[in-house]
């Protein structure tokens, strides 16, 4: 598996030379701004500091007319008073409320209502009394429903939606608090206006149902299996510490008895401009962009600096152990304890992680998962401010103990305390960190990443350039000193077994009174906003023709398509042959048991090595109806690494052992995903669209079958495979030399006839209700109903559609049930087009909410697919959305091939957004209205239920529909 690292300076250190020289320059710009860039960047980042320490972070990328946003605070949850944890994590979904201008239809009276309220709860802390802590809040719930009347509810987010953004969001953690857009570039001045506004103050409005949203969110990370054994191994790495002795969700107690005043204080303590900064890297110029900034963030006061939480830890000196429990399967997590990003401990644990997995030819890759010795093992890194921690994590095949699994991983840690790893490996694992910078080089969102988490942890842009640098330095030695000398008998351990969590907090339904949304209202910032001209983007569509080149290759009737890449030396060949798992069920097995399989030539592990040495990732992927080859990396090992899989997919000899083991590892995981909460969610999402009948999901090799197909079958399958005529896709800028290498090793079919192809039904949805049991403290809602068959003349009213109703922050959906009525963390629904021609359409929705809210959340849910909420400047919004999106949209490079691709799939041969771009372009809501009674209104929905049953109120649910109550036979076919 591939992995990121975003955590870590280096995915933009690319040079032509291995060790450039690097070194901070500081300059005027033409309007006299100072910045600082670094020689031999290749993203030319610049660095401004206005007057009043705001850090402003810009880099260009014209690809597309979009520009990434990020405004990170430099704070988290280390800095909650240990009184009062997930503070900010609390404070950072508030800070989406608003302001005295903004959200607010008369402040006057809104804020003297807010000030009750805060002074209400600062009784409800000090109350020790049940019943009078109940009363207070009866009272809070009371006023509360007041101030609302004087509040727009979600008026921020109707703002950036206004200007076209998406991706609007934001993500608290131990010392970041981050804001996060995606907006057209020509909307920058009114992006910039709305942020400023935003964090110029703080407004605690609709406090209560935002915060009982939150314990929606605690909720879920209690439902969240990984979400415990962090917690856990936090908590033994760092006793001393908040990295251990808090949680960013916080604790129970206090999500349930905040304070405003403390919230207020938090704010103006951490919210500063010497403590903030604007990242924003896409379609910009330098100059104009940072004097807009500076014309909008400028005025912001300087402050005193916020005194840095520093994590102070002693020693650890013994292994220590912990057992957690739940219902999902088992597994062993180690954690070492490391120093943080200012460390040179960053550099090597990112270096050794890669080394032990990294998804080809890794210690724990080759020793541990090639020879099947656990049924999963891996490793990653968790770098942050003042530590680090290097985790190490492990799957039980049937039959092994965790302790067992526990000491596997603990010897591929000692193998490299003795350094028994190749020495290219240390090499390889640098390339491969420079292959993965080109690509992160062409992202907005990576290159953005970047920056903020350089602010955040307080590092210089030429610390995070050279860091690549730095790492191609260290030796083999090296690493075995580092791996010798912190890798010692000082880790902790977490058994994750199987059995009842006693820990889950389960707590009553406050009984919060919805509060008024007033989706028409707008205060006067909004109209202000709404009034500023911007030059409007046109849209671009793509043209296939010239896009794409296309031509004869080989003797037969196969197809070249070609883009060429005009940014760096990265090259994709892919192979595209029409036959898929229902074509033959048992393709799938073949392929994943080529992943064990040596050749004539080289051993399973050899050829892996092989592939890791060329700088070469190769996947085969089997799709419903295709399956796809991939061989990917710089140009000129490409006619190599197409050679290598040639001789991997003809020459592959069967193996007995290797079959017998990963035959025994999949029963082992049918098993686990009858355990997990996910996997019986997916169970349930399949089961209620068939009815129970037949479908891919449940339509696999029995048991007996698995156990009776020969080895030597799947390795004839593989074989024979490029015996099917395919397709090849080339990116790159050499296709002349990839031509010849395909040519020249690649069979491109011999004609052989594609087996018919096994067709699931998709039965009408009747409106049966369907239970699986799971233990949790939430209970999960899905619906699904049958519509028509794929129709593009339906795409862009459903765009519309899903932007105002139920898909995002400033939709119908989320405003009502969460906003309004604070019973679910998550809630959408949208109308979902089939992805191919013959396909059905469906319309979707789920809620996710606290068990003893089940019967409201779904009668809201109900009421809303039943009777559309209308308002017009919120269609009006969803809209300009959709139009700005498309508008601003830009396919390129291979991105233009899948594009194609997905079209075809669907009957069209053109770039279907013109026609959507001009349907959206005359939509009234009316057509809306029209749409909704037609498509959504009235349908007959299955509905899956996931959770404790229990915990439920089973009258409700009966309400709901004919219940069929599943076992996870029933579910999963096994």
């Amino acid at each position: 598996m591939k992995k990121r690292y975003l955590l870590f300076g280096f995915v933009f250190a690319v040079s032509a030379s291995m060790h450039a020289q690097y070194k901070t320059v500081t300059k005027k710009d033409a309007n006299g701004f100072t910045y600082e860039y670094v020689e031999n960047d290749p993203s030319k980042a610049r660095v401004y500091t206005l007057g009043n320490g705001l850090k402003v972070y810009l880099a260009q990328n014209h690809d597309e007319p979009r520009i990434q946003t990020y405004i990170p605070v430099r704070t988290g949850s280390n800095n909650d008073p240990e009184d009062s944890t997930g503070l900010a994590h609390y404070l950072e979904h508030m800070v989406f409320k608003g302001t005295s201008k903004l959200g607010t239809i008369n402040w006057a009276k809104e804020q003297e209502l807010i000030k009750q309220i805060s002074d209400l709860y600062e009784q409800h802390k000090a109350e020790k009394d049940v019943e009078k802590k109940k009363a207070i809040y009866k009272k809070i719930d009371e006023i509360s429903k007041v101030a609302s009347q004087y509040a727009v509810a979600n008026e921020y987010d109707k703002s950036v939606a206004s200007i076209g953004a998406t991706g609007t969001n934001a993500h608290t953690w131990f010392d970041e608090t981050v804001y996060q857009n995606t907006i057209p570039s020509n909307e920058l001045e009114k992006f910039l206006l709305i942020e400023s506004e935003r964090f110029s103050e703080l407004v605690l409005r609709l406090f209560h149902t935002e915060l009982e949203a939150v314990y929606e969110e605690f909720n879920r990370g209690q439902d969240n299996d990984y979400w415990a054994s962090h917690e856990a191994m936090m908590k033994l790495l760092f006793p001393a510490s908040h990295y251990g002795t808090q949680t960013t969700i916080g604790t129970s107690d206090h999500l349930k008895n905040p304070s405003m005043v403390a919230i207020n204080n938090y704010f103006n303590q951490y919210y500063v401009p010497n403590n903030m900064a604007v990242v924003l890297v896409g379609d910009l110029e330098f100059e104009p962009t940072i004097k807009l900034v500076n014309a909008y963030f400028g005025a912001m006061k300087k402050a005193t600096q916020p005194v840095e939480y520093i994590a102070k830890e002693a020693p650890l000196t013994k292994i220590q152990t912990k057992d957690i429990y739940s219902p999902q399967s088992e597994r062993v997590e180690i954690g070492f304890r490391l120093g943080g990003i200012q460390t040179k401990d960053a550099i090597y644990l990112n270096l050794i992680d890669m080394l032990l997995s990294n998804g080809q030819a890794g210690i724990i890759d080759l020793d541990v998962n090639q020879k099947q010795k656990t049924l999963y093992a891996g490793s990653s890194p968790m770098i942050m401010k003042d530590y680090s921690v290097h985790q190490l994590t492990g799957m039980p095949n049937e039959g092994q103990t965790v302790e067992e699994v526990k000491d596997i991983l603990l010897a591929q840690i000692e193998k490299l305390k003795k350094g028994e790893f190749d020495e290219w490996l240390l090499e390889a694992v640098v390339n491969d960190f420079r292959k993965n910078s080109m690509e992160a080089l062409e992202s907005n969102e990576a290159m953005a990443t970047e920056m903020y988490q350089a602010f955040i942890h307080g590092r210089t842009w030429e610390q995070s350039v050279s860091d690549l640098d730095r790492m191609s330095k260290v030796t083999k030695q090296e690493v075995v000193d580092f791996v010798n000398a912190n890798y010692k008998d000082n880790y902790v351990v977490i058994y994750k077994r199987q059995g009842e969590n006693k820990d889950l907090v389960r707590v009553e339904n406050p009984g919060i009174t919805p509060i008024d949304l007033n989706r028409d209202s707008e205060s006067e910032f909004y109209k202000r906003l709404k009034g500023i001209d911007v030059k409007e983007i046109a849209p671009v569509f793509v043209d296939f023709n010239s896009a794409i080149q296309k031509e004869k290759i080989g003797k037969g009737n196969s197809q070249l398509y070609s883009i060429k890449n005009t940014t760096n030396d990265l090259s994709t060949v892919t192979y595209i042959t029409e036959v898929g798992s229902d074509n033959d069920n048992k393709l799938s097995l073949a392929i994943g048991y080529l992943d064990y399989l040596g050749t004539s030539k080289y051993s399973a592990a050899e050829i892996k090595k092989e592939f890791y040495k060329l700088g070469i990732s190769y996947g085969i992927s089997t799709g419903t109806d295709k399956t796809y080859i991939t061989v990917k990396g710089l140009k000129e090992n490409i006619p190599a690494g197409i050679k290598l899989l040639e001789h991997l997919v003809t020459d592959a000899k069967a193996d007995a052992d290797a079959y017998a083991n990963m035959v025994d590892q999949i029963l082992k995981g049918r098993v686990d995903a009858k355990s997990s909460k996910g996997g019986i969610q997916r169970a349930l999402n399949s089961y209620i669209v068939s009815n129970g009948e037949l479908s891919r999901f449940k339509d696999i090799l029995s048991e007996k079958e698995l156990k009776t197909i020969k080895p030597t079958e799947l390795v004839g399958l593989i074989h024979n495979f490029f015996d099917y005529n395919n397709d090849v896709f080339y990116y790159g800028n050499d296709k002349d030399t990839a031509k010849k290498a395909i040519v020249e090793n690649h069979n491109l079919g011999k004609g052989k006839k594609v087996p018919a192809a096994k067709i699931y039904p998709e039965p009408a949805t009747d409106g049966t209700l369907y239970f699986a049991p799971y233990d949790m403290v939430q209970a999960e809602i899905t619906y699904r109903a049958r519509e028509s068959k794929f129709n593009k003349d339906l795409l862009a009213t459903s765009s519309v559609f899903n932007n105002y109703f139920g898909g995002g922050m400033a939709s119908v959906v989320f405003q009502e049930i969460r906003e309004s009525k604070s019973l679910a963390y998550s809630a959408y629904a949208y109308y979902m087009n089939a992805a191919k021609a013959d396909k059905h359409n469906y319309v979707m929705a789920y809620v996710g909410t606290q068990a003893n809210k089940l019967g409201q959340a779904v009668d809201a849910m109900m009421e809303l697919m039943n009777d559309m909420p209308q308002g017009e400047s919120q269609f009006q919004n969803a809209k300009n959305t959709v139009l700005k999106n498309i508008a601003t949209q830009r396919y390129t490079k291979a991105q233009i091939f899948n594009y194609w691709l997905s079209l075809k799939e669907k009957g069209l041969d053109y770039d279907i957004n013109k026609d959507i771009y001009n349907q959206v372009e005359k939509m009234q809501m009316t057509d809306l209205v029209n749409y909704f009674n037609k498509y959504v209104k009235g349908k007959t929905f299955n509905v899956g239920l996931l959770g404790k049953k229990e915990n439920l109120d089973w009258e409700a649910v009966k309400k709901m529909g004919k219940v069929k109550e599943l076992s996870l036979e029933d579910l999963f076919g096994y």
